[in-house]
């Protein structure tokens, strides 16, 4: 990219920065991906440079909102030989992953652990409710440093959070039952992970199955439990039944977090800020 003396992008490369910058830029939209992965060509004017630094700033508010230490901040001691990193899928049949590496970025370890869940009587029916203080006992014995990455499955169950329930018929009971168990889960999961500590990231599913080439609509379950078998072999044996596919997604959501980590995937939502400010200035300077 061309660039001026002071290392910014000359004007000519300022359309296509903002087309790259453009998908991070919204927060409801459900395609999300890598700028280097997927490009999209919008106009110069379609980007409102002050809603999106409110936008970006936003994000990266809410994201500290799910820490308990600074995202910029290394909480990992110098003289540490390994890393690790924590994958959950917050289903009632989900599961937390846990890979830890060692100082060569290679894995060292793999684990994973089934959502600790209870039989409660709802009405006349026997259902599965997630147990709180057995998952509280769970984080807690698991021997990472404070401040480690959680990654975990955004929860979606509704465009409209629920709002479209009431303006249809067509809905059935059981499916805003399985919308707001997934919900509780999900909030659950995140309350008690800031409260231990970690730094919490939610992902989508979208993302982290793009990733796995799982994302086609003819990809099952079994697809899943197949990739993470291949990538883990020692816990194959973990994965072999169809009601295993919770620890395989699990598995994988980690594997994603990883590659996130190590490939640089991320963008900060200072270095966003900082670059659609640049832009907003040399528009100023045109005008």
């Amino acid at each position: 990219m061309a660039t001026t003396a002071y290392g910014q992008p000359s004007l000519p490369q300022m359309h296509s920065l903002f087309s790259k910058l453009r998908p991070f830029l919204s927060l409801s939209s459900p395609s999300f991906t890598a700028p280097f992965r997927r490009r999209r060509d919008f106009s110069f004017s379609a980007l409102p440079t002050t809603k999106a630094i409110d936008v970006a700033l936003m994000k990266e508010k809410w994201l500290d909102s799910l820490s308990l230490t600074s995202q910029d901040e290394d909480t990992t001691p110098e003289n540490a030989e390994s890393s690790c990193v924590i994958g959950i899928d917050p289903d009632l049949s989900g599961a937390l992953a846990l890979l830890k590496f060692d100082h060569l970025g290679s894995s060292s370890s793999a684990q994973v652990y089934d959502t600790p869940h209870i039989p409660v009587l709802v009405g006349k029916r026997v259902r599965k409710r997630l147990d709180a203080k057995s998952i509280v006992q769970l984080i807690q014995s698991l021997d990472v440093p404070s401040g480690s990455r959680v990654y975990i499955e955004q929860s979606n169950p509704f465009p409209k959070d629920g709002k479209q329930v009431y303006a249809t018929t067509h809905i059935h009971f059981s499916s805003v039952m399985g919308w707001y168990s997934g919900g509780f889960g999900y909030g659950l999961w995140i309350g008690t992970l800031v409260a231990s500590g970690f730094c919490v990231i939610p992902v989508s599913a979208s993302l982290w199955k793009r990733h796995f080439q799982l994302a086609s609509g003819s990809c099952t379950k079994d697809d899943s439990r197949r990739v993470a078998a291949e990538l883990f072999p020692s816990l194959s044996t973990q994965l072999k039944r169809k009601k295993d596919h919770g620890r395989a997604e699990a598995l994988l959501i980690a594997a994603y977090g990883e590659a996130l980590k190590t490939e640089k995937l991320l963008i900060q939502p200072q270095e966003l800020v900082s670059q659609v400010n640049y832009l907003e200035n040399q528009l100023v300077e045109i005008k």
